[in-house]
C-alpha cells in the first residue's frame, strides 16, 4: 500500500532500512497508535545526525501508517483525503497570483462544484497565498513561492476530501488549471 519509493526515501535519509523502521515500530506498539503518537515515536528514534529530522519523523509516520493500512495513500490522520499538485511559472510570486486571479477571478464552480465563500489572498515576506472553500466542504489552497532564475512554484493542495475517489476525480481538474498559468 505505501510506495516503495518513499520507503526507499526514509531508509536514505535515516541510515536505517524500512524493515528495520517497522520492526521497531512494531516492537513499540504502534499498530494501536494515533498519528501524532507515531510521529513522535518516530521522532525518538531517529539518529541525531538526520537533517530535518522532524520532517522526516513525519514521513516516516505515514509511511509506516500506510504500511500497516492504518491508512490510505491521500488519507489524512483525520480521516479525510487531501492531494496536492505543483507547477513552476515564470516570473515572481506577485505575477503568478495575479495571473491566477485573473484565470479564476470570475468563477463561480470548480469541477461542478460552487465556491462557497470568496476567495481570499494573503501573504507574507516569502509567500503569497490564495485559498476559497468549495459548497461540498472542501477546500482549496495555493501557495506561490520565488525560485531562483525568475521563476515561481504554485502549489495546490485540496483538502478535505471526501474519499480517496475525489482525489482521482479532482487531480485532473487541478493539472488542467494550473497548466493555463
Amino acid at each position: 500500500m505505501v510506495k516503495s519509493s518513499s520507503t526507499a526515501a526514509v531508509a536514505a535519509a535515516t541510515g536505517r532500512s524500512w524493515e528495520d523502521w517497522v520492526e521497531l515500530l512494531d516492537r513499540e506498539g504502534a499498530r494501536e497508535l494515533k498519528h501524532t503518537a507515531i510521529a513522535r515515536l518516530t521522532l525518538q528514534h531517529m539518529p541525531e545526525s538526520v537533517e530535518q529530522r522532524e520532517w522526516w519523523a513525519q514521513h516516516a509516520a505515514v509511511a509506516y501508517e500506510q504500511h500497516a493500512e492504518l491508512r490510505v495513500p491521500g488519507q489524512s490522520c483525520d480521516g479525510d483525503f487531501q492531494l496536492s499538485t505543483s507547477k513552476t511559472v515564470a516570473g515572481d510570486k506577485d505575477a503568478a497570483l495575479e495571473a491566477w486571479v485573473a484565470l479564476v477571478g470570475e468563477r463561480e464552480e470548480f469541477g461542478g462544484v460552487e465556491i462557497e465563500a470568496e476567495p481570499s489572498t494573503s501573504s507574507t515576506e516569502k509567500w503569497r497565498y490564495w485559498r476559497v472553500p468549495l459548497a461540498d466542504g472542501s477546500r482549496v489552497a495555493l501557495n506561490f513561492s520565488d525560485k531562483a532564475g525568475g521563476k515561481c512554484t504554485v502549489g495546490l493542495v485540496h483538502s478535505k476530501l471526501d474519499s480517496a475517489e475525489a482525489i482521482g476525480y479532482w487531480r485532473p481538474v487541478w493539472k488542467e488549471q494550473l497548466a493555463q498559468l
